[in-house]
């Protein structure tokens, strides 16, 4: 997939776009995407999107901006998983926040994007003021010649998918539930950096993995699957993961990302990986001595390999089921 950083690079032929933030890429998005990638094969478009960094509403108002779900190398990961061609980037700055919904067409859509096909969320706003709707853009395809279609939401149960929904579900701690709303586990990516290798001396070495998120959708300590240290094809390896601001040992500003591995013994240093979070075990607290804290870190991983096991055990049922 190629990224564009901006409008300084037009599209190389007609498109079919799609609009919005896409934090999470939860199942409504990949919906969209799916329908994206349909009209692209029936009209010989390119498919692309154009998205917003930072998001709109941390740009607005960002002591009271929502958690984000994914930094901007996990969402665009996450779209070129899709099946995208072409993603831009917008930055969100007072200059676009100030930009009219019709010249927002023109200037971006028309000139830049060259679109000939438009696909919507049904709760699409643009332009200052949010005026932009759909009503306007049908009225503005039809003078410009391109296509605008809306797309419902997508429902789970009756319950919405969407970013809000995801983050509630994470804040919760019911990982199960905001897996079923994403179409996979919720993940977060990151770096293997030096720590201060306390987790040796605990007896349970960690990597320790430098995130982006200044504000996670979740705290606690997980049962969790890790991707990235064999290959991309590899499967993944088991463990058990905190993430949070350790207060046990020297309470941090920024959030920390530590994972045990289950049986293995290495180097990771540099390695980017990609954490899912399958189960949460329990919520992140203080203990008295490092004593404690080591026993706790004992069941913790004794609790998580447990998931692992019931978790096989599971799947092997369905799978006798079937046969």
């Amino acid at each position: 997939m190629l990224v564009y950083r901006g409008f300084l690079q037009a599209a190389s032929g007609p498109t079919v776009l799609t609009i919005g933030n896409f934090d999470g890429v939860h199942l409504g998005h990949r919906s969209l995407l799916a329908r994206l990638k349909a009209i692209a094969a029936r009209d010989h478009l390119l498919p692309a999107v154009l998205t917003f960094e930072p998001h709109p509403r941390e740009f607005f108002a960002p002591e009271s901006a929502p958690a984000r779900l994914s930094t901007l190398r996990e969402k665009l990961e996450l779209i070129a998983d899709e099946g995208v061609a072409l993603t831009w980037v917008s930055h969100f700055n007072a200059r676009l926040a100030a930009l009219s919904a019709e010249k927002f067409v023109e200037h971006i859509l028309i000139d830049t994007l060259c679109v000939k096909h438009l696909i919507i969320g049904d709760d699409f706003r643009f332009g200052a003021g949010r005026r932009g709707n759909f009503a306007l853009l049908r009225e503005a395809g039809e003078r410009h010649g391109f296509q605008v279609e809306a797309m419902d939401c997508v429902t789970l149960d009756g319950e919405r998918a969407s970013s809000s929904a995801v983050r509630a579900a994470l804040a919760e701690g019911n990982m199960e539930h905001a897996a079923r709303l994403l179409g996979r586990p919720y993940a977060i990516d990151g770096r293997v950096v030096h720590g201060d290798k306390i987790g040796r001396q605990l007896g349970f070495a960690t990597a320790n993995i430098r995130i982006k998120h200044n504000k996670p959708p979740l705290l606690g300590v997980f049962a969790v699957e890790v991707k990235g240290i064999k290959g991309p094809d590899a499967p993944p390896l088991k463990g058990v993961a905190n993430l949070g601001f350790r207060p046990s040992i020297d309470e941090t500003l920024q959030p920390l990302l530590e994972v045990h591995l289950f049986d293995f013994a290495g180097d990771l240093y540099g390695t980017h990986l990609n954490v899912r979070f399958l189960h949460k075990l329990r919520n992140e607290m203080k203990f008295p001595n490092f004593d404690a804290l080591k026993a706790q870190i004992a069941l913790d991983v004794s609790n998580a390999k447990s998931f692992f096991t019931a978790k096989t055990q599971r799947r092997e049922g369905r799978k006798e089921s079937a046969d």
